[in-house]
Order: structure tokens, then C-alpha cells, then sequence
């Protein structure tokens, strides 16, 4: 995980502000800042206000410096340190800094932080316990108190472990090929021991979303769908939807990687981002992959994010003639 830059705070420890020489009570007053700047460096560039107490600062003390701009309020009680600017990495921490003891980042957040499926919300999930602080701004309470083995860290941060992050996921209402390409992605990442999860699954079995992921791991076989982008997954969900046969991904032929085959009906389908297929260098190269299937003796059908996201019922109208199914 990145972390912030606690920049120019830390950078006035040694020898003084503006080339002037620090007095003794200026000393006296930087002596915690190297302490400061040094966990605020691990917390990706923030830190709580008990923080601060436990290295010997005064109430008064901590707001001399936010009123020097060396400390900027996040949360109530967190600071960011240096600067107002903080990463992904500090605003995770900021939230379960201001969620108090016990806290953990979770749900959606806790996935995003393992990289096993990204997350464009600005709001943090934070599990807390019963004794968990009152709801702030831009952090999504959930009510819990978890068993000290679905929690554990991750570069200090405290986090669910990979297996309940997949859980809370699905009891948040994910399912089908979205929650499985999560599942791949935290096994292609050795983040899972499958009996863990199904152990998990077995003490949760009454949980929200535990028979959903009980049901995929029935039926699954790790790596088995390699999908590289989100269009991708979506023809997946499709084919899932309209009960087609799932096809293999991203794999070669004839010289070159293709996005969807169905072997036994010699077919390949392409799904067309927008963003990567439309320059005229890319159009041609698209045409020349066509060709090179036709004369291979293969059909290939391609599909745009309009066509598979808003005209789900053409696509898999068209894969299915194609395939030769009644």
C-alpha cells in the first residue's frame, strides 16, 4: 500500500525554519515532531489526537499546530499531517483512526485495500463493536463484533481478513460473476485458504449472502475465467443471465489472444471498449484479427459496452444462433 508524503513537516526537524536557528523553546516544541512524522509515515500521512497524547503533546500543544498548519483536521480527533492531501491508503486509515479501538476497515473498502475489486466510492466501510463511535462524514458504519480471526492487518492497518471481506461482500449484495471474478482475484493473489472459507461459511451459514458464496464455491474452479476488463466480465454475467454456455477467455488462436471461445461451435466473440478500439490503427489491426479468423475457418462476432450493457437480448439472441442452439 502507498503511503502519503508527510513532505514538508518533517523536513524543518534538523536545522531550523527559514535558516534561523530554533531557540530552546522552538526545540522544545519540534523534539516529537520526528515521532510524529514517523507513524503519520506509516498511516499513510495521518494520525489520531490519542496518538499524539501517548508522545507527551498537550492539548495545547496540538493546536498550536493546527494553527501553524502542521496538523489539518480529517475527522474529529485525526489529523493529516503536513499537508491536506492524502491517498487512498490515509483516508482508509483516517476512517478507523476516527472509529476509535477496535475498529477495521471492511465490505467494499477492505476489498479495494486487498486489490481484489476496486471501489470509486469516496465513503469508507468501517466495521466497529459495540462500543464503536458515532457515525462521521464519509465513513459507512456497520455494527459487528467480529472474531479475532477474521481480523488481521495489512501494513499495520487494521482489516478483515480476505475470506470475510469475500463474505460481507455478498452479504452486501454481490453476486454472481462479479462476486466470482472477486474470488479469482483473491485466489490468483494467494490471499485464500479454501477450507478457511469454508469454515467461515460454515459458523456464518445463517449470514446474509453465505449461501450465494456457498453456492459459487460448489461450483468452482480457480482461474477458471480470466477476464481482464469490466466489459468482459459483463458478457460472463451475460452468459450466466440467458443461460448460454460459458466460453473460455482470453485465450490464443490463431497468434493472438481473443476475448471468447466456444470451442465445439468454432466461435469467438470480441467485446469492443470504446476507450481501446477507436483509433484508426486499432480498427485496422481489429479487422486484420476478423480476417485471419474467417480464413482459419472460425466465426467471430464482436459486441460493444452499448450492446452488451443495453441490448443484452440481441447479444445473447446472436451468440446463441451462432452457437446452432434451438
Amino acid at each position: 500500500m502507498n503511503t502519503a508524503r508527510t513532505g514538508g513537516y518533517g523536513a524543518c526537524l534538523g536545522g531550523g525554519i527559514g535558516g534561523v536557528r530554533p531557540s530552546v523553546g522552538m526545540r522544545r516544541e519540534l523534539a516529537p515532531d520526528a515521532a510524529i512524522a514517523a507513524i503519520a509515515d506509516r498511516q499513510g500521512g495521518v494520525i489520531a489526537r490519542g496518538q499524539l497524547v501517548a508522545l507527551g503533546l498537550s492539548a495545547s500543544a496540538v493546536d498550536r499546530r493546527m494553527r501553524a498548519r502542521r496538523l489539518h483536521v480529517l475527522h474529529r480527533g485525526v489529523y493529516s499531517v503536513g499537508h491536506r492531501v492524502v491517498g487512498a491508503c490515509g483516508r482508509r486509515w483516517a476512517a478507523v483512526l476516527a472509529c476509535g479501538p477496535g475498529a477495521v476497515l471492511s465490505h467494499a473498502s477492505a476489498a479495494a485495500a486487498w486489490d481484489i475489486r476496486r471501489s470509486a466510492s469516496a465513503t469508507i466501510d468501517v466495521t466497529v463493536g459495540r462500543t464503536g463511535r458515532a457515525k462521521r462524514a464519509g465513513i459507512r458504519l456497520h455494527w459487528r463484533v467480529l472474531p479475532r480471526d477474521e481480523i488481521t492487518d495489512l501494513d499495520g492497518l487494521p482489516i478483515t481478513t480476505p475470506a470475510r471481506t469475500l463474505l460481507d461482500l455478498a452479504a452486501s449484495g454481490l453476486r454472481g460473476r462479479r462476486l466470482e471474478a472477486a474470488l479469482d482475484k483473491a485466489e490468483l493473489m494467494r490471499l485464500l485458504d479454501f477450507a478457511d472459507l469454508q469454515r467461515l461459511l460454515e459458523r456464518h451459514h445463517r449470514r446474509p449472502g453465505s449461501p450465494a458464496l456457498h453456492a459459487l464455491l460448489s461450483r468452482y474452479h480457480p482461474g477458471s475465467i480470466d477476464t481482464r476488463s469490466e466489459l468482459e466480465q459483463l458478457v460472463i454475467e451475460l452468459c450466466d443471465s440467458y443461460r448460454l454456455p460459458r466460453p473460455s477467455a482470453n485465450c490464443v488462436i490463431e497468434g493472438r489472444v481473443r476475448d471468447f471461445h466456444w470451442p465445439h461451435a468454432r466461435l469467438v466473440v470480441e467485446a469492443d471498449s470504446y476507450t481501446w478500439h477507436r483509433s484508426p490503427s486499432a480498427l485496422d489491426d481489429d479487422r486484420e484479427r476478423d480476417v485471419a479468423l474467417t480464413l482459419a475457418g472460425y466465426r467471430s462476432l464482436r459486441f460493444t459496452w452499448e450492446q452488451v450493457t443495453q441490448r443484452r437480448t440481441y447479444v445473447a439472441a446472436a451468440v446463441l444462433r451462432a452457437l446452432g442452439a434451438s
